[in-house]
């Protein structure tokens, strides 16, 4: 039902690693402020538009679609991962055309 494409976002920095050796991804937080910082440095002098909006539109779908992944397709579980309603989840399911 639901398949796994790669929405993650690059960043320069060798992956962290944990105290047993084993790699671990960036912290999404540093990985979105490089983003952003990139966004802003290639516009060039032209002020941005709508960014919150930009921005929930380029991060909710590979959230939705990697809980979903996750849950198998349950919505309640989903939804109770993601701290939404069900039906709320369903709304934003459909906005990305993944219901």
């Amino acid at each position: 039902m639901y398949n796994h494409t790669h929405h993650g976002l690059h960043t320069d920095q060798p992956t962290p690693t944990t105290d047993m050796g084993t790699q671990r991804p960036p912290r999404l937080d540093v990985c979105l402020e490089k983003a952003l910082s990139r966004y802003f440095a290639e516009l060039d002098g032209h002020a941005p538009n709508e960014l919150y909006r930009r921005v929930l539109d380029q991060v909710e779908p590979p959230l939705l679609e990697t809980v979903m992944i996750y849950t198998r397709g349950n919505q309640s579980r989903a939804s109770e991962i993601l701290g939404i309603s069900r039906g709320t989840l369903r709304t934003k399911l459909k906005r990305y055309n993944m219901a």
